[in-house]
């Protein structure tokens, strides 16, 4: 379920434990390369665990909306 255009209030560097669970094994790298661009003010990071970019949830948010495609730090799903 999203809330439109609600944040959650769960804060920026904390995605949803359904789009990245607490026990990920490589949790805490991407986490870390999540908060090094939001640090840079970087739109986006290269995924550690996969070589895919991934959008930050700055991005997110300045975007506006859910776009429901799944993204990891949507901050917006509730």
């Amino acid at each position: 379920m999203t809330g439109g255009d609600v944040v959650a209030d769960r804060g920026p560097d904390e995605p949803h434990p359904s789009r990245l669970a607490p026990d990920h094994p490589r949790r805490a790298g991407i986490l870390a390369a999540h908060r090094a661009a939001r640090d840079a003010g970087a739109a986006t990071y290269v995924d550690p665990a996969t070589g895919y970019l991934v959008l930050t949830s700055d991005e997110l948010v300045r975007r506006g909306t859910c776009c429901h495609q799944g993204c990891r730090h949507c901050p917006y799903l509730v």
